[in-house]
């Protein structure tokens, strides 16, 4: 996943997790949790934000603490821990959409708890804690060389099910009270992530726990921008999807269906089946090496003599034809489907048609949204962005091990009043709130640094 407040970059996560990396003396204000009955296990929808071009992002808006407040998450389904920005007091934090998160003392979950762990255990393989009431602190470093340490934490995080019940059960998050990630006088899109990955401290794995919702996910991103995310199986379409068993990924928790071979225009590119991960953290796709430069030497040698090889500051390669492009649909004709052909499903198959990789930049031009995942330091790993995902149900399924996708209009939230994902009086978020303007219908949740 990458930190979204710095440029899209779909960068993979390099963790090191430290059981006492700093004091456990920091003074940590809030006001206190709320508690409420556990249901039998049902559904969530909510809203998505955003868009691969020219924001670079999906994200939610969840409700977290007692009295319930909104904070802007990234949608990451390449890692594990959700967590926000936060003064513990901050040591260094960017400029973020809401005030800052503000946990106290007694929401500190403690080193020997059993998701401070696991939180360690799956990321760095160590966990040691020098005394039963140290803290559980962290530190995720990135390979752009970003990082951010904080403090697990528990507090309440409100959801309406689809059986209508509201409940607020008590989740551990990250608190991240010293980010170097990005430039500290950029206004950051979202208050943090939504870490959506298999391990146990995920805020899937958690509810599972307390019995609200199955170990399922699934977001569906719309071309147009926007979408949903939902939590739960009432939505899965497990009968008209395609499914590929989940396979363990070599490269940490990713969702992975396996390996797959790359085919374009109805031709295989010749390459030694690929290694593929699921990553909605990512803007972009990236392949590995091979691949990319077998995709780019078929893309330039079935182009027509219209379109001209072009620089723009928007992404590497790029394309200008006889006047500017307002969409992808204007384009589109001049280019051919991908396929990818996963050995662990029965004719599992997923095309990527043009408007799944390429976007129309504000020049005009058509550039490709498939990057050269080893100049990023991502060597063999190819990850499948948002940018791919685009107009698709992807479903993480992980109480039966499978991950699935069929075609979806995303741009419409399924019609079922009994389907809610957030409570009376939500507050829906716009880019105009965030990049400045004033939102009129959330006055009261827009005090933040922003001029």
């Amino acid at each position: 996943m990458a930190p979204r407040w710095a440029p899209p970059a779909g960068l993979v996560l390099l963790v090191l997790l430290l059981a006492s990396a700093v004091s456990g003396d920091k003074p940590l204000r809030g006001g206190p949790s709320g508690a409420g009955k556990e249901p039998e296990s049902s559904s969530a929808i909510f809203p998505l934000y955003g868009d691969v071009y020219p924001h670079g992002l999906y994200y939610v808006s969840m409700n977290i603490g007692n009295p319930s407040r909104p904070y802007f998450l990234d949608v990451d389904t390449g890692s594990d821990l959700t967590w926000l920005q936060c003064d513990a007091p901050c040591v260094s934090c960017n400029k973020v959409p809401h005030p800052l998160y503000r946990p106290i003392k007694n929401k500190l979950v403690p080193c020997v708890d059993q998701l401070c762990a696991s939180l360690h255990g799956g990321l760095s393989g160590r966990h040691k804690c020098d005394s039963p009431h140290q803290q559980c602190d962290y530190e995720i470093r990135y390979a752009d060389q970003g990082s951010s340490i904080g403090v697990l934490v528990n507090d309440s995080f409100a959801l309406r099910l689809a059986n209508s019940s509201v409940v607020r059960p008590s989740l551990a998050f990250g608190c991240g009270y010293d980010q170097q990630v990005g430039s500290s006088s950029e206004v950051s899109p979202t208050d943090g992530v939504l870490g959506l990955g298999s391990g146990s401290i995920s805020l899937l794995s958690q509810l599972k726990k307390h019995g609200i919702s199955k170990n399922v996910v699934g977001h569906c991103l719309s071309l147009r921008g926007g979408g949903f995310l939902f939590f739960g199986d009432d939505l899965v379409p497990y009968s008209r999807a395609t499914w590929a068993p989940m396979a363990r990924s070599a490269f940490r928790n990713y969702y992975s269906p396996g390996s797959a071979s790359l085919y374009f225009g109805g031709r295989s590119l010749g390459v030694r089946p690929m290694e593929v991960v699921f990553d909605s953290g990512s803007s972009f796709t990236y392949f590995a090496a091979q691949p990319y430069q077998a995709l780019v030497s078929a893309l330039k040698g079935g182009l027509s003599r219209t379109l001209k090889e072009v620089s723009d500051p928007s992404l590497p390669l790029c394309w200008k034809g006889k006047k500017p492009f307002k969409s992808v649909l204007d384009v589109k004709k001049e280019f051919k489907s991908l396929v990818l052909s996963f050995a662990n499903g029965k004719k599992a198959l997923m095309e990527i048609p043009p408007e799944n990789y390429l976007i129309v930049t504000k020049y005009g031009n058509a550039c490709l949204g498939i990057l050269n995942g080893s100049e990023v330091g991502l060597k063999d790993l190819n990850i499948l962005g948002d940018i791919t995902m685009q107009d698709q149900m992807v479903i993480y399924d992980n109480e039966r091990g499978q991950i699935g996708w069929i075609r979806a209009p995303c741009d419409r939230i399924p019609n079922d009043n009994t389907i809610h994902g957030f409570e009376e009086g939500y507050c829906w978020p716009q880019f105009p709130g965030i990049i400045g303007l004033p939102n009129e219908d959330c006055p009261a949740y827009y005090r933040s640094n922003i001029v």
